[in-house]
């Protein structure tokens, strides 16, 4: 053929930040490359969308996203998009829990949002296609998002199916609960044995209402996710129409320049913490939330988690505090019942907008979720007759944390806690104290230095709590720490606690013996201490970062505090 006869290769619009990379004589070099990968004219004069997968065989929640992301990469193709797959990586809570390697878990989610934002930024990406498996995959894409303002849609990997023993339904919460129930005698080695077995029958993110499932259900709210892209589980094959319906959306955003700083504000994030105190979601999204607002230059505070639990009703008993899982939630209409019932009466900002260009209440009046009335669901309650009259989440302050400490409402949780406290430096020293020498009722367990910096990467203490729960200490036991605590943890475990020992907060001031108070229906966390007191204790105080190089100890420079979300962008509103 003919310099003459050769069809011009047709060029895309010049405001997409790929036509750098695709347009003019000079970028011939750069076409060379891509159509070594396959890509031909058609590809090139089209929006250039990333799939951003975190797929790993680490962990079962990451194990399948090649699959869900050929699923995208193919709804991005059929929508006139040219798909991109790249990868970043994942850490799995699961398997890390109880371990030093735990440390790594927060840290992960910056390292996803500053490589996905990376590759984003270093390769002129349009668009985006961000996916997530285990829990810090989800804020950490959309942090990335948020940071880029791309045109993205985010695609959660979905959640595993309960396993079943005698008789039963299961997940990993009943194995860690498992391990605490062998060490009193209540469980023999072979009955947890037999647990471990099946609690985990295959792909897929942890199943109760723990991290994976509230951030991908808060993806809704916050409009990140189209309705009804939380509950699919990641084994259906509704998981993978969600996946095209996600790759062929993102073709429509980047057409319409359809930016997250169009459709995230106030609201929205008020309408994600309505959900999660509604659903009795994990306390990580307190954490997460706190960051993506930061992220996004939108003033959110801590104490706003409590207006709105205040005024929110728990209306959802799932796991940790109830017994059913995500699938059960999917069975019924999935999240959107939830956000109508909220909608329905008040308390949900029906004029935000989402991705789709829709506000969330025209979003809702077209996805049409049945009432919760109207169901045959005995996990789930209406406003007039709730679960509980306020949402799950409070903030506590006082004396031992001045600026927040987290704690979930899961169940029947007694409501004040006196007693004197038990201090550990790290989460070892505790879990062998719970499992060699026995909680008893009354104990207030501390676990100290395990705060953003100090720790580094707030360690979450799952193996702790459920080993306390597995001893029948569920309810009469208090656990404060300023790390954090897993989604599956249930009972009285407060979090978060700001500022940490590291940063010289009273709880590096607190000694054996010591009477914590914990009060939640006046919100209270404080020692028996004055600040005089406090202040004595503290005045030598000047630890040793646990790390002197590498990855940790930069985490350790670079951590904020928990009461502004642990960021480490240096460009984030936390103030």
């Amino acid at each position: 053929m003919s310099q003459q006869e050769r069809k011009r290769r047709p060029e895309k619009d010049e405001d997409l930040p790929s036509s750098e990379v695709t347009e003019g004589t000079e970028r011939a070099p750069h076409r060379a490359m891509f159509r070594a990968m396959g890509y031909d004219d058609e590809d090139l004069s089209s929006p250039m969308v990333g799939v951003a997968n975190p797929a790993a065989d680490i962990t079962p929640c990451n194990v399948h996203l090649d699959d869900l992301a050929a699923s995208a990469y193919d709804g991005i193709d059929d929508a006139g998009g040219m798909p991109i797959e790249f990868g970043t990586i994942t850490i799995s809570d699961a398997i890390s829990m109880g371990t030093e390697g735990m440390k790594a878990s927060l840290i992960s989610r910056e390292i996803i949002a500053d490589s996905v934002e990376l590759v984003s930024f270093g390769e002129r990406m349009d668009g985006l296609v961000t996916i997530g498996g285990c829990d810090k995959n989800m804020p950490g894409m959309m942090m990335a998002a948020i940071r880029t303002d791309l045109p993205s849609v985010f695609l959660y990997g979905g959640s595993i199916m309960p396993g079943e023993h005698d008789g039963r339904e299961i997940t990993v919460q009943n194995v860690f609960e498992g391990v605490g129930s062998v060490a009193t005698g209540d469980m023999s080695e072979d009955e947890l044995d037999e647990m471990e077995r099946n609690a985990c029958p295959g792909a897929g993110s942890c199943g109760g209402m723990f991290t994976a499932n509230t951030m991908s259900s808060i993806a809704e709210a916050l409009g990140f996710s189209p309705l009804g892209a939380a509950s699919p589980p990641a084994e259906h094959e509704e998981r993978y129409e969600e996946a095209e319906r996600a790759g062929r959306l993102a073709v429509e955003v980047v057409n319409e320049r359809r930016r997250p700083s169009d459709f995230l504000s106030k609201e929205s994030f008020e309408n994600a913490i309505a959900l999660q105190v509604a659903i009795g979601g994990s306390t990580n999204a307190v954490l997460h939330l706190l960051a993506l607002a930061a992220e996004a230059g939108i003033d959110l505070d801590i104490e706003e988690f409590n207006e709105i639990s205040k005024r929110t009703p728990k209306i959802a008993d799932l796991q940790p505090g109830g017994t059913r899982v995500m699938n059960d939630l999917h069975e019924v209409g999935g999240v959107p019942v939830v956000l109508k019932e909220l909608h329905d009466a008040g308390l949900l900002h029906g004029d935000a907008l989402t991705v789709t260009g829709n506000t969330i209440a025209e979003e809702l009046e077209a996805a049409d979720p049945p009432a919760i009335a109207d169901l045959d669901a005995d996990f789930l309650y209406t406003i007039d007759e709730p679960k509980n009259e306020q949402g799950a989440i409070r903030i506590l302050s006082g004396n031992l944390a001045p600026d927040g400490a987290v704690i979930k409402i899961t169940g029947h949780d007694h409501l004040y806690h006196e007693g004197p406290v038990r201090v550990f430096e790290r989460e070892e020293n505790a879990m062998q104290y719970v499992q060699e020498e026995g909680v008893e009722a009354g104990d207030v367990i501390v676990i100290r230095n395990e705060g953003p910096q100090g720790g580094p990467g707030m360690r979450e203490m799952l193996g702790v709590t459920s080993a306390a729960a597995g001893q029948g200490h569920a309810e009469d036991v208090a656990l404060v720490t300023d790390g954090r605590f897993s989604g599956a943890t249930r009972g009285f475990s407060i979090g978060h606690v700001a500022p940490e020992a590291f940063a010289g907060g009273p709880i590096a001031a607190l000694e054996d013996g010591d009477v914590i108070t914990i009060d939640i229906d006046e919100l209270e966390l404080s020692v028996d201490l004055t600040d005089e007191e406090i202040e004595d204790r503290l005045e030598d105080h000047d630890p040793e970062p646990n790390y002197e190089s590498g990855v940790l100890a930069k985490y350790h420079r670079d951590f904020g505090s928990a009461s502004n979300g642990a960021v480490t962008n240096p460009g984030a509103k936390w103030d």
